[in-house]
């Protein structure tokens, strides 16, 4: 291990790339400066093996350049996602990023660990109706409304589930059902709901509907299914569940009853999710913007802007076929 006075400096960098203090420090924080210096800044970076003092930096401008992500888990591929890409997002303005998960825990005894002097804001998508936040700590919300002063960053749910609709019926399908596991009805993904039977309404078709409020419970899901099998046949043709890992059980419970998927029934999940993050869609589903909203919340809490912030801002979806579908 290399002494504290062999550890190279800020100076040292300046120095081996012939440029000022100034413009390594630029290049560090991300600030634009000419080409040719950012290469010579990186490259003496590289071959000193130049590390920022995130904490000397902190003490110097009062930040601790850490952001808190408050999320469920990361067992669910969606949620895995949404903290790989704000883990990017937030390195490229120079913080890091403290991941605290809450589905075995209480939610509001990790927030109220969260003090400024401890890290600079919060991302939080949260199960809970209510939660109290320290008055100032920067927070934004994701999918969920706990107040004016509380940015929320939301995919549109209500143009997701009524494009999972009319889908569905381009696709052929004529007997519709929307099903899922909401965490309550005052979560922003109700709306997928809504916007699915508003569609079914408008275009003339009948709708079955039984929707849980409940966290990521499957059980009530697989009892609507099993309730609507009759003689090896489904009730419904095409079936728009809330979420893509739910989507997925359905599709299995559904096969193991001898029902074909797409053949009999066409299913359309919502997230947007790959198999390992990056390989095939686990169904057919409504995509989130993962990559927009990570950039939304990073920017929300990060930019120095003297207008308020937007009460919610919602990022537009779309579909992509996964093979539980004629398309």
């Amino acid at each position: 291990m290399a002494k504290r006075s062999d550890v190279p400096t800020m100076k040292d960098v300046a120095r081996a790339a012939g440029v000022s203090v100034g413009t390594v420090s630029k290049v560090v924080n991300h600030i634009p400066v000419g080409e040719s210096c950012r290469k010579r800044v990186e490259a003496a970076i590289e071959a000193l093996d130049y590390h920022v003092n995130s904490y000397a930096r902190g003490l110097k401008v009062m930040r601790t350049f850490t952001i808190a992500l408050i999320i469920p888990n990361i067992r669910h591929s969606f949620y895995a996602d949404l903290a790989d890409q704000l883990n990017r997002t937030m390195a490229e303005r120079g913080y890091q990023l403290l991941l605290i998960t809450t589905d075995r825990g209480d939610e509001q005894a990790f927030i109220s660990m969260l003090r400024p002097e401890k890290v600079d804001g919060a991302v939080v998508l949260s199960y809970s109706k209510k939660l109290n936040f320290p008055a100032s700590l920067p927070v934004v919300s994701i999918d969920r409304r706990f107040g004016p002063d509380i940015p929320c960053v939301t995919s549109d749910n209500y143009a997701g589930g009524a494009l999972a609709a009319r889908r569905l019926r381009e696709l052929g399908c004529r007997r519709l059902a929307v099903t899922g596991a909401i965490a309550d009805k005052d979560s922003e993904v109700v709306n997928q709901v809504t916007g699915f039977t508003d569609a079914c309404r408008e275009m003339g078709m009948p709708c079955g509907q039984d929707v849980t409020f409940t966290s990521d419970r499957f059980d009530t899901i697989a009892a609507f299914l099993e309730g609507h099998i009759h003689d090896g046949r489904f009730d419904y043709d095409g079936l728009f569940v809330t979420s893509d890992w739910q989507a997925w059980e359905s599709l299995h419970l559904l096969v193991r009853h001898g029902i074909r998927v797409p053949e009999d029934v066409q299913i359309i999940g919502y997230d947007g999710c790959r198999r390992f993050g990056f390989l095939d869609r686990y169904c057919s589903t409504i995509v989130q913007p993962v990559e927009a909203i990570a950039a939304t919340c990073t920017s929300l809490l990060l930019d120095e802007n003297d207008d308020p912030a937007p009460p919610c801002t919602c990022l537009p979806v779309w579909y992509e076929a996964g093979g539980t579908t004629k398309s």
